[in-house]
């Protein structure tokens, strides 16, 4: 194919629609979905009845055919899908955001008739995921309906929504010495601060869903035989235990100690100034310990990362 004459944006020019399809295709990487975690979320009607609404938010969706290049759709306020009801067998839907472009398929007139809506693909399988080859499109939700059914509810209703281009944000912190303090020998106890002050304070994106943590405490000195555990502690959120456990050391060592995890984040959590800290405490009695000096260091990597909610 030749080059499509003139390129955006040439003053004077005359600029075909598929130049702007190309270029909202390239400026959003070639992805298509929702923009943001909340958009066209597909629930029950408000009074449940034969049929879904479909809510605010906008979307793009990539052409099925090469060189189509990509549409943006924004929806405001709740639109309709009706769904038909079932008889003696149950049925599993689709619920779609459909482009019908006529110069690619269809017949539809952008004059007078809707070129992006709503609607349903019925009678797929119970798993199905995707649009038939060649639609295009964006899928929403599926929507399993039992035999003699003409009323959905959110409970029939999966979510299949993808973020077009998801956002991510990565921070590092770092605490660089500590002083000289022992872990507590009380057994069966997460002390507070230990290691002392061991924590740092994250802004939480109000988009971020989930975040990968990872706490790195390098530099620990332990001793004898010791049997202790450190674990992320991120606002009420209590993380996975992760244990040291030593053979007994005739006199001292160092130790690097990782915990980590992938949390979900609750709406609450989100839009906040949140505490994250590392919490040791010790198993048992075990006749030797651990402690942190000036040489220990403790590095905090949080990872956000934005989904449908």
């Amino acid at each position: 194919m030749t080059l499509i004459q003139p390129p955006l944006m040439v003053t004077g020019g005359v600029h075909t629609a598929r130049s702007f399809r190309m270029a909202t295709q390239a400026s959003t990487r070639g992805s298509q979905g929702i923009t943001e975690g909340g958009d066209l979320k597909v629930r029950q009607m408000s009074t449940p009845g034969a049929g879904v609404r479909v809510g605010n938010g906008s979307s793009v969706v990539r052409g099925a055919t090469w060189g189509q290049g990509s549409y943006t759709a924004i929806n405001l306020g709740d639109a309709i899908v009706p769904i038909a009801a079932t008889a003696g067998t149950g049925r599993t839907d689709l619920i779609v955001q459909r482009v019908e472009d006529p110069e690619f398929e269809g017949n539809r007139n952008p004059a007078s008739d809707d070129i992006v809506y709503f609607t349903v693909i019925p009678g797929v399988s119970a798993n199905q995921t995707t649009l038939p080859p060649g639609m295009t499109g964006i899928v929403l939700a599926r929507v399993a309906l039992p035999p003699n059914t003409a009323t959905v509810t959110d409970a029939m209703i999966t979510d299949l929504r993808k973020i077009a281009n998801p956002r991510r944000d990565r921070k590092i912190q770092s605490i660089n010495g500590f002083p000289y303090v022992t872990l507590p020998a009380q057994a069966g106890v997460w002390q507070d601060d230990w290691p002392p002050n061991g924590r740092v304070f994250t802004d939480v994106p109000a988009w971020a869903t989930t975040a990968n943590l990872v706490a790195s405490f390098t530099g620990v000195r332990v001793w004898g035989e010791t049997f202790f555990g450190v674990r992320l502690k991120w606002g009420s959120w209590i993380g996975t235990e992760y244990q040291v456990d030593t053979d007994t050391i005739t006199y001292m060592s160092k130790t690097t100690v990782m915990a980590s995890d992938s949390p979900w984040l609750s709406p609450d959590f989100r839009g906040k100034t949140q505490e994250l800290r590392l919490q040791g405490g010790r198993y048992n009695n075990a006749n030797g310990g651990a402690d942190v000096s000036g040489s220990t260091a403790l590095i905090f990597d949080v990872e956000f990362i934005e989904g449908t909610f």
